[in-house]
């Protein structure tokens, strides 16, 4: 069976971004941008919210057609583009590059898209991740933890009533201080 892998970038405060949708503390280096490209090529889908494919979609479809692009990011943005999308939005009515939109998350229809042979799905974008975290639906968090405090901004985890007991799989750190850890649910 599939698993859903939730893989996002967090600053040591536990921010996904900074205030206004703020990216610029990410550190994506080459190495880093390799190795993203090793693990989500293998992936089945990306299932993402709007707002993170949207952001995706504005980039990525031609990153590959600027020659300045180092050879990591043009690998990526065929990933990107190849790979089927699921997109979860009540206020999209069509997407392209390979997308389905898909107005809601019904439990029954991820943990039929689950059992389906491929690759794992990657999940991002933190108000789905929280909504498949409430439905118990997220197996894997894969977090890649940036040194650097942002201090405000939007929270990867929402408040939640409930207590999520996870098992420690892996910890991998990158030369631009950037660690991975890995946790099954």
């Amino acid at each position: 069976m599939r698993k859903v892998i939730l893989s996002m970038q967090v600053s040591l405060d536990g921010f996904f971004e900074g205030p206004n949708q703020d990216l610029s503390w990410h550190m994506v280096d080459d190495e880093l941008h390799r190795h993203f490209n090793e693990q989500l090529a293998a992936m089945g889908a990306f299932l993402d919210g709007r707002v993170t494919y949207e952001l995706m979609a504005e980039f990525w479809p031609t990153a590959d057609s600027d020659p300045n692009s180092p050879a990591s990011m043009a690998e990526f943005a065929r990933i990107w583009r190849d790979m089927p999308k699921i997109v979860y939005s009540r206020t999209l009515a069509t997407a392209g590059w390979n997308t389905t939109v898909v107005p809601e998350v019904v439990v029954e229809e991820v943990l039929a898209l689950k059992s389906q042979p491929g690759g794992d799905l990657a999940l991002g974008g933190a108000n789905l991740a929280d909504t498949f975290r409430r439905y118990g639906l997220i197996d894997e968090y894969w977090l890649y933890i940036h040194p650097v405090l942002v201090g405000r901004g939007n929270p990867l985890f929402k408040s939640s009533d409930s207590i999520a007991q996870l098992r420690f799989l892996e910890t991998r750190s990158f030369s631009n201080g950037v660690t991975l850890l890995r946790y099954a649910a």
